[in-house]
């Protein structure tokens, strides 16, 4: 089982491994500027690591069930730290940037579906929800570090100390990850004769909504993680302050939108625990989809409110990611929880990657039509509340709890 030691450890390492996540969300007006290139341009690296991660996580899923989560993440982890390290060295113009932080979502699926895997190996069952919920905050803490490292390097330098800091110190979250795990089995599930992914996928009910489910949530919570740093400094922009500043308040602001969302990661879990997993998800789904709609309309407020606003719709749109994985850990059969992870995967991330593009679509084409920021951010923020709407309604098709 998983001491409380190794859960920290673990946690610890996570934050380090992501903290490239959030770097080019992060320096999104910078790079407009000093690249000259639009929002559909920009929107396309983060889309592009986006594709990339969701075949990372089938992969990675997929190498688990054959090999052991253990091993999986093992060979992610290091994956990770090599071309983190590449990126923060060699990117420097669009086509670098968008090759080299692909190859980051490549590396980095190992380090999220296994490990869920190998919690439900290691962790007793009235406890997996806070567990998983746990591992996914700590995305959020990493999250959280990245675009607070990006606004730091950015005041110091540029974007170019932005990508270095944050792609170099993956090497520290590998080292611990390595030692925190290395004391767990790595356990290999054998399959039947008749075992068929599809056939699992569909045989069950719950299961076909969770997929559903997790598709509509990677569209709303992606799309708002790529776009949530810009949103929050061209509010600082129509304020009258510069591009540099902007994105460096917005920078800080979005810090505490991955903090929160680590305390929705980890709240949610555990209300999930005692309260119901299909409770959880309608809750968060329904304000998370309400504010998809009404955020990008707040542009022109203050912009401490729009951040504040902002923060509130981060936590709603994570609170329900940890429910959703704990969810499918359950109605799984163990033989069979890896693989339909890879494909949940490849669904939710391929959904997700279209998401940052769409948004980054509707603000040039508004923009070019001189539409008023609110109409602009307004209607590419709702564009996302379409994936909240769909996450409401498959929550409520769940089987209700007793």
């Amino acid at each position: 089982m998983i001491s409380r030691s190794q859960l920290i450890a673990v946690f610890i390492a996570r934050v380090f491994l992501f903290l490239p996540f959030m770097v080019v969300a992060g320096c999104i007006p910078l790079l407009i500027e000093d690249w000259k290139i639009g929002a559909v341009r920009v929107g396309t690296i983060v889309s592009g690591f986006f594709l990339a991660y969701a075949i990372s996580l089938t992969f990675f899923s997929y190498l688990g069930g054959l090999i052991g989560a253990k091993k999986a993440a093992q060979i992610s982890a290091i994956s990770t730290a090599i071309i983190s390290t590449a990126f923060g060295l060699f990117s420097r113009d669009f086509t670098s940037t968008l090759a080299l932080y692909s190859l980051i979502g490549l590396s980095q699926g190992g380090v999220y579906t296994p490990l869920i895997a190998l919690f439900r190996d290691n962790v007793a069952p009235q406890n997996l929800g806070s567990a998983i919920g746990w591992l996914i905050s700590s995305t959020s803490i990493g999250y959280a570090a990245s675009i607070s490292l990006t606004g730091i390097a950015i005041g110091i330098d540029s974007w170019r100390l932005a990508f270095l800091v944050t792609g170099s110190l993956t090497t520290i979250g590998a080292v611990i990850l390595l030692i925190s795990i290395n004391g767990l089995d790595n356990v290999i599930h054998v399959k039947s004769k008749d075992y068929g992914i599809f056939r699992e996928a569909l045989k069950s009910r719950p299961t076909k909504i969770l997929l559903a489910g997790y598709c509509a949530h990677n569209w709303e919570l992606i799309g708002m993680w790529s776009w949530a740093p810009a949103l929050i400094a061209a509010s600082f922009l129509l304020s009258g302050i510069d591009t540099t500043e902007a994105v460096q308040w917005s920078a800080q602001f979005v810090m505490v939108l991955h903090l929160g969302g680590a305390i929705a990661a980890s709240t949610m879990g555990t209300l999930s625990d005692r309260v119901g997993r299909r409770k959880i998800l309608i809750f968060t789904a329904v304000i998370g989809a309400i504010l998809s709609f009404t955020i990008g309309w707040s542009v022109t407020l203050p912009a401490t409110i729009v951040a504040g606003l902002m923060i509130i719709y981060a936590f709603f749109a994570l609170g329900d990611s940890p429910v959703l994985s704990t969810a499918l850990a359950e109605v799984a059969e163990p033989a069979s929880l890896g693989d339909l992870l890879a494909l949940r995967s490849l669904l939710g991330f391929i959904v997700a990657a279209i998401a940052p593009i769409a948004v980054g679509w509707v603000i040039d084409v508004l923009s070019a039509s001189n539409c008023s920021p609110n109409v602009v951010w307004g209607a590419a923020f709702a564009t996302l509340g379409l994936g909240g709407i769909l996450a409401v309604c498959f929550a409520m098709k769940l089987p209700k709890e007793n």
